[in-house]
């Protein structure tokens, strides 16, 4: 097989799947990413199977012939079946042609040619095949010029960009993905059919949207995809509050920085070092109430306060319209929101160790995420004042690694419960424990006594005595 080099695991699964076209008396065929990413030299665990007849029959009958007869999971529905053999896993469906109306992307479905196939797919790059059959078994089907794209690194439709994304609009987000994953450009003309078609996208699920976007997410360089979603008019449908931050406005000679390219800065800098999907989706959001709480007056220029606290209470409603899961999920990322001025707001008085602590009490098990967002989050295109950020960073990094040795304040429980409070002076909950156990952790952050439960006892005495409680 020129220039497609297939591994032993990969070679018995095909020649099974050879042999079990051949007793149906059906043609089959290796397509679609996994052709794509082996052209390109990057790993793929999952093979499609495209046949010229019963999809599932085809699993069922290549099952019974592999090893251990792996169990065949059929999905009646889309009329498709899979099966998962050693590492891999195997889908397996009927080649088809497609028609479609312009209000939904559920198409009409009837049983096609391996050419059918092929026309209905989304790119050239994803519309190569690889044949199965006895007689030409590893011949490369490429109707559409596919591996010259892959060469020049140019995604573009099979068929005309219109019919294709009117077809079903995923395919324009999908453009993009693929470009910001694998750094390719779009070709002009399915560009600007993009562009035309971007209304369609509204047709499209929620959830289908957000697959796309973590991918872009998760991209090298998201900046890429992001931008791109910008230019063709998708993020207006998708991510309205995002839109809102791009721009400058002047008065008086004085402007502020585009908050919308400061994000995709951000979002860039923190993926170069993190794949956590939620602390890049903090990264996203970290600015969106900026355009709610812009200020100018004529002495300190534009501002935007309280816009980390104003973002936090926006994300409930922008996760509930993104079918972003309302879990611990969204209460992270409104942490690191609503949190991400305080690292660097501490270098501009002098740090002391209790500001540290609370730095510490508050973020918790989240303090290296928040730190890490914090320093992607310094994009001053001045030199000496990034230079001057990033150390007043590291200094309160190194501070925030010398009071935690010594105080041991991240997920810290106060040595005083309120269970032990009651309990000592006979009362029920209420505002006297809530005073007692405030004093204590104050103090503790303070630095006035030290986190032990000693001190902490005492003092829970010295104020249990001033609010005229008696041990009993």
């Amino acid at each position: 097989m020129e220039n497609f080099h297939l591994y032993s695991t990969e070679r018995d699964i095909l020649n099974v799947v050879q042999k079990a076209a051949e007793l149906l008396n059906i043609q089959a065929y290796l397509v679609g990413g996994f052709v794509r990413d082996r052209l390109l030299g990057r790993p793929c665990k999952d093979l499609d199977i495209v046949c010229t007849g019963d999809g599932i029959l085809l699993a069922e009958t290549a099952a019974s012939m592999l090893p251990g007869k792996p169990k065949v999971s059929v999905f009646q529905r889309f009329g498709t079946a899979m099966l998962r053999f050693r590492d891999m896993e195997i889908e397996f469906v009927g080649a088809r042609k497609e028609s479609y109306v312009s209000d939904s992307r559920k198409p009409y479905v009837e049983a096609g040619t391996i050419e059918d196939d092929q026309q209905r797919r989304d790119f050239t790059i994803n519309a190569m095949a690889i044949s199965l059959q006895k007689e030409d078994f590893g011949t490369l089907v490429d109707p559409f010029n596919g591996v010259q794209h892959l060469e020049e690194k140019v995604i573009r439709t099979p068929l005309e960009p219109r019919k294709t994304f009117s077809d079903d609009p995923l395919r324009m987000l999908r453009a993009i993905r693929f470009s910001a994953q694998l750094q390719f450009e779009i070709f002009p003309e399915t560009l600007a059919s993009i562009t035309d078609n971007c209304d369609r996208i509204l047709i499209i699920s929620q959830e289908r949207i957000i697959v796309e976007l973590e991918k872009i997410l998760l991209s090298i360089k998201p900046s890429v995809g992001f931008e791109q979603l910008y230019k063709t008019g998708l993020l207006k449908h998708i991510l309205p509050e995002l839109v809102e931050l791009q721009g400058v406005e002047y008065i008086d000679g004085k402007g502020h920085k585009d908050n919308f390219y400061h994000t995709l800065e951000v979002i860039d800098n923190l993926r170069s070092n993190t794949d956590n999907i939620w602390l890049l989706w903090a990264a996203v959001f970290h600015d969106i109430a900026k355009p709610a709480t812009k200020k100018f007056t004529p002495d300190t220029g534009w501002t935007f306060h309280g816009h980390e606290y104003l973002g936090s209470v926006m994300l409930p409603r922008i996760f509930r319209k993104l079918k972003l899961p309302m879990d611990g999920k969204l209460k992270y990322v409104q942490k690191l929101v609503s949190m991400h001025l305080r690292p660097i707001s501490l270098t501009k008085e002098n740090i002391t160790d209790s500001a540290i602590r609370r730095l510490l009490f508050d973020a918790g098990d989240d303090i290296d995420d928040l730190m890490l967002l914090c320093e992607a989050d310094i994009t001053s295109k001045n030199a000496e004042k990034k230079a001057r950020f990033l150390e007043n960073y590291r200094v309160v990094k190194q501070k925030l690694i010398e009071i935690e040795e010594k105080d041991n304040i991240r997920n810290w429980q106060p040595p005083i419960s309120g269970e032990l409070i009651m309990s000592t002076f006979n009362i029920k909950p209420g505002r006297e424990v809530g005073l007692i156990k405030n004093a204590i952790r104050e103090a503790i952050l303070d630095g006035v006594i030290a986190n032990e439960y000693e001190t902490a006892y005492k003092l829970m005495m010295e104020k249990g005595a001033e609010l005229g409680l008696v041990i009993v």
